[in-house]
């Protein structure tokens, strides 16, 4: 309710229709729904204040609400559609899930940049100060960190390393910084692709003094953020970096979901687990003891990829949208709450 007025007009309404209440009752029941809830009042302060006791105050108010006197109504941005977020938090066992409308232009688009501005007020809630704050590459996260206005003084580390090195000003690099200039705090970008030809190389990049420095963090980020992709071209930046040969090969596991070079399939476990030897990136032991992974994820398409991590425990909150959403309501048998965060089975 935004204003007094509101009460009182509700008030007279509902005295036209509740003829039990005379004036004088629909009077001072309208003044004591005013002062507790506009006014912030304790029921004891109202009961002084009319003479009364305070259960006759709890009468009063318990009827305004049955008699329609007052209307309370719980309100949240459009955008935002709060039965679809309850419901999936539940559902998956989610610390927090905030479902994002998706836009009706673009249904079919994985992960709408709208999911990035809301995922960069929910860091904003979610993030104090003193924390580490680690940043996965995705184009989700990408769009969250150019979106973020706010955060707390805190350290921010790259998770993974980047697609294509030669794009690093406009990834994650760039992500890191901007939400360390946000937050005011120490930036540890990894300059190094994600994904290395073989396990030798990608060792010997490990123990590169910057990209090092960056590892020394892994075990002590608190709030992590990630993308998930889809094992299908252009929704996976992993499957995009291998070769025919290797993707047959993954596929043959059962792969369903990629996220930070992690390979799930549809169940949430592990599979392939070879390919984090070649790659520059957190590991899933260390994304399991982060109090607080969230997920950006949206679109139909990655609705079975969404799911399949979700599973897998590793996730603790997610942001996504309606269509993904939909899908996720019903999608297979109810999962085990992700804070169980229980290490997934896989080869």
């Amino acid at each position: 309710m935004n204003s007094s007025e509101e009460i009182a007009v509700s008030g007279m309404s509902a005295g036209r229709s509740a003829m039990r209440m005379g004036p004088a009752e629909l009077v001072q029941a309208a003044a004591m729904a005013r002062r507790f809830y506009l006014e912030g009042k304790s029921k004891i302060q109202i009961a002084e204040e009319f003479g009364v006791s305070r259960f006759k105050v709890a009468r009063v108010l318990e009827t305004a609400l049955e008699r329609d006197l007052v209307r309370i109504e719980i309100r949240v941005p459009a955008e935002l559609d709060a039965e679809r977020s309850d419901a999936l938090r539940a559902r998956y066992g989610l610390r927090h899930a905030v479902v994002v409308e998706s836009p009706a232009e673009a249904e079919e688009t994985p992960d709408p940049e709208n999911l990035g501005e809301v995922a960069a007020d929910l860091l904003g809630e979610l993030v104090n100060e003193g924390d580490v704050l680690g940043l996965a590459w995705g184009r989700s996260t990408i769009h969250m960190a150019a979106a973020l206005d706010r955060l707390p003084p805190c350290t921010v580390v790259q998770l993974t390393g980047v697609y294509d090195a030669g794009t690093a000003e406009r990834g994650s690099v760039e992500a890191v910084r901007r939400a360390a200039q946000v937050s005011g705090g120490d930036a540890h970008p990894i300059y190094a692709p994600m994904l290395l030809p073989d396990a030798a190389t990608a060792a010997a990049l490990r123990h590169q003094t910057g990209i090092a420095r960056a590892f020394e963090y892994f075990d002590k980020v608190t709030v992590a953020c990630v993308s998930i992709g889809s094992w299908e071209p252009g929704i996976s930046t992993v499957h995009d970096m291998l070769s025919d040969e290797e993707r047959a090969h993954y596929a043959s596991l059962g792969v369903a979901a990629e996220m930070s070079a992690h390979l799930f399939d549809a169940e949430g476990r592990r599979v392939g687990r070879d390919l984090g030897e070649r790659c520059i990136t957190v590991k899933a032991d260390q994304l399991r003891r982060i109090p607080e992974v969230v997920a950006i994820a949206g679109g139909q398409r990655k609705g079975p990829a969404i799911d399949a991590v979700l599973r897998s425990g590793l996730v603790t909150s997610l942001v996504t949208d309606t269509s993904a959403a939909d899908y996720l309501m019903t999608a297979g048998p109810t999962p085990e709450p992700a804070l169980h965060r229980a290490d997934p089975d896989g080869v």
